[in-house]
């Protein structure tokens, strides 16, 4: 047996309105893995906090947390100090705001070395260096004179992980560390932490709502609901019989390369029927469907299509940045056509073009016959009513000081010339169709959950009954089970009201379940597409290739 490192019995956190963990139970034992999961607000990140020592003041917490033999909820705020970053350290789940935005990333990293090391500032700056290098950073040297600002999502997620291992701590807690990054960048980062694990002989605690990434890198995987402690047993186990119809649920509802089903498992089916089997989707059936799509006339055309993006340097010099190179393709009425690709390489940017928020370079969009490309701003507003987006962050893209009931009341108001009484019995249909209810219609946007917010950005997109819809990335970043409800929805209204999709996002395996046909976009232009099982089955290229072998496999 290992040796123990961290043992954690009977950990409850309370606040003075209800108990946010209840009971945990743990032992991890140097150079281990424990793999925490669970959706949202089940107490994952506060477990974690809680053994930082970085509880909010106002939460009560009993039980006992060990480490190393020293009991750390008995330790003084100054105690602490010797232990946080040192000992135990932490990758936090978002980099953007746990990284100072006014700092350089190089000094972030020297403050923790000056905090627990006797190291002059010339090895301090070597250290750093070194450490850049180790978590593979491009152009070490530059990055430690760049700010947070200045860098992609997955460089700052490798500076967190720099300052987390800086001391080699024995305990590393990743907090969500791959959440919302690609598939390919989430694959180096997991391949990263656990190289740094056998170097340094750390332990550590992966926390995740993905179990298809915890999968790859746990010993032992923890499941977690509404602060309960529901399974605990090692991760083979855990994938090949789980007990917990919870786990079950958790383990069916990610789509993958296999899932058939026509809609997707939510947890909700299996704690209601542990034997649950959905309805299945034959390949010949799925192909069929595409094929039968494509007879018919185009419902956008888009040929030729680039969009440049020109940014002014210093001293008057310029850099163009091709977003979209030279792009062809048509989508048909009804159809889902998903756009995968890494993060900057256009496909954003090539959604904003179809629903006129970005004017092309050059090159014709047709949307039923209609050349878009040199509409009027006045022309475009009146075919919004036709073309919609759903975008990536609900939250930003909501306005916060109004209600959201109010927030679709506008929009009908404005483009259906409805009074406003039948403007708001039409804003409580569209919550209820989309799995609210007209109790949240005074309800502000910072008041609903991350799965909720995206229901709301799809309600407004379907308030002007469009015929066209973009999906930016609209699943990208929430729990498996929310994104499967939100999969389940898209699919439910493109039945029902005949939409077409173009549907955005990194992760192939959603991508496919999701899509009749696949486009593949690399650094601005299509390098592949096909019909979805055929294209991921058989891709052509080595660039859709590793994008299907990053998929994490539960």
């Amino acid at each position: 047996m290992s040796e123990s490192l961290l043992q954690v019995k009977g950990l409850r956190i309370s606040s003075d309105q209800s108990v946010l963990v209840n009971g945990l139970n743990f032992d991890l034992s140097k150079g281990q893995t424990l793999g925490i999961v669970g959706e949202s607000g089940s107490g994952k990140s506060l477990t974690s906090l809680a053994i930082m020592g970085l509880l909010a003041p106002g939460l009560k917490v009993e039980g006992s947390i060990v480490f190393n033999g020293t009991e750390l909820l008995k330790l003084s705020k100054d105690q602490y100090l010797e232990f946080r970053g040192n000992k135990i350290s932490m990758i936090f789940q978002e980099p953007m705001t746990a990284l100072n935005p006014s700092m350089r990333c190089g000094r972030q990293v020297a403050e923790i070395l000056e905090q627990h090391s006797r190291l002059s500032a010339r090895q301090i700056k070597a250290e750093v260096l070194e450490l850049f290098k180790k978590v593979q950073l491009p152009r070490p040297e530059q990055i430690m004179n760049s700010f947070p600002h200045q860098i992609s999502g997955g460089q700052k997620q490798r500076v967190m992980i720099a300052m987390a291992v800086a001391c080699k701590p024995q305990l590393l807690i990743a907090d969500e560390p791959t959440t919302a990054l690609d598939v390919t960048v989430q694959a180096d980062i997991l391949e990263l932490l656990d190289r740094l694990k056998k170097e340094y002989g750390m332990a550590m605690i992966f926390i995740t709502h993905d179990l298809g990434v915890v999968k790859q890198v746990a010993d032992e995987v923890m499941v977690m609901y509404k602060g309960e402690q529901l399974e605990t047993a090692g991760a083979d186990k855990i994938f090949n019989h789980p007990e917990h119809p919870y786990t079950k649920g958790l383990l069916a509802c990610r789509p993958t390369a296999e899932t058939n089903y026509r809609r997707l498992p939510l947890v909700s089916d299996f704690t209601k029927n542990n034997n649950w089997q959905g309805e299945v989707v034959t390949k010949p059936e799925r192909e069929a469907e595409a094929e039968e799509l494509q007879k018919q006339n185009p419902l956008l055309e888009i040929r030729h299509l680039d969009k440049w993006f020109s940014s002014s340097a210093f001293l008057g010099s310029t850099h163009t940045v091709k977003a979209v190179k030279d792009v062809s393709f048509s989508i048909y009425p009804g159809e889902t056509l998903g756009l995968v690709g890494e993060s900057g390489c256009g496909k954003t940017t090539l959604g904003r073009v179809l629903c006129g928020l970005e004017k092309p370079t050059a090159g014709e969009v047709f949307y039923r016959g209609r050349d878009l490309s040199n509409l009027s701003a006045r022309e475009w507003r009146k075919l919004h009513r036709e073309i919609q987006i759903i975008f990536q962050d609900p939250f930003s893209s909501l306005n916060p000081r109004i209600s959201v009931g109010k927030a679709l009341l506008e929009v009908i108001q404005r483009h259906r010339k409805k009074t406003r009484s039948e403007a708001r019995t039409e804003v409580i249909r569209l919550l209820e169709k989309t799995g609210l209810n007209a109790s949240q219609y005074d309800r502000y946007p910072h008041e609903f959950s991350g799965g909720q917010r995206q229901r709301i950005g799809i309600a407004r997109a379907l308030a002007l009954n469009p015929d066209f819809i973009v999906c930016d990335e609209s699943v990208s970043a929430l729990d498996v089970s929310v994104q499967a409800q939100i999969i389940n929805l898209l699919n439910d209204l493109k039945e029902e009201f005949g939409f077409t999709y173009l549907f955005v996002s990194h992760d192939l395996a959603v991508v496919k379940y999701i899509s009749n046909r696949i486009m593949v976009m690399q650094n601005g232009e299509i390098v592949e597409s096909g019909q979805a099982d055929r294209l991921y089955e058989n891709p052509q290229t080595a660039y859709t290739q590793k994008l299907i072998a990053s998929v994490p496999k539960a």
